[in-house]
């Protein structure tokens, strides 16, 4: 009969070649949530700029409510694209707002596996009022 000192001990040993796995699975789901939410950020931020640009905004307060709306977002790292410029915007036409970001992953084990970002992108197209 085994004694119940030697079934301890096992199972150290295998919890302790378990755990890191875990800890990966776990840290990378943590981080897949923040990624998520720094896409939803985006996306909304896009959105709002869009609604400020077809009711006659120019491109610098576009740039400043998409800015404004998602204060988690390094302005840095955001990138906006426009079209139509602001001088050739019509009623009716089409209002193209594109936006980029580079995410930055903050858990380091994640980061040495993905590198250092995630490049998210978000557009949206309204018809200028």
């Amino acid at each position: 009969m085994k004694s119940i000192k030697n079934q301890k001990g096992q199972a150290l040993v295998e919890f302790a070649i378990i755990l890191p796995l875990l800890l990966l699975l776990v840290l990378g789901i943590i981080q897949f949530g923040m990624i998520i939410g720094g896409y939803l950020a985006v996306q909304n931020a896009v959105r709002e700029g869009a609604r400020a640009g077809v009711i006659g905004c120019t491109n610098a307060e576009i740039n400043s409510t998409m800015r404004s709306v998602s204060p988690n977002l390094k302005s840095e790292h955001l990138i906006v694209s426009i079209m139509p410029s602001e001088g050739s915007r019509r009623s009716g036409e089409t209002l193209m707002i594109r936006a980029s970001y580079n995410y930055p992953l903050t858990i380091p084990i994640i980061e040495s596996i993905f590198g250092g970002a995630v490049p998210l992108r978000a557009e949206i197209a309204m018809r200028i009022e």
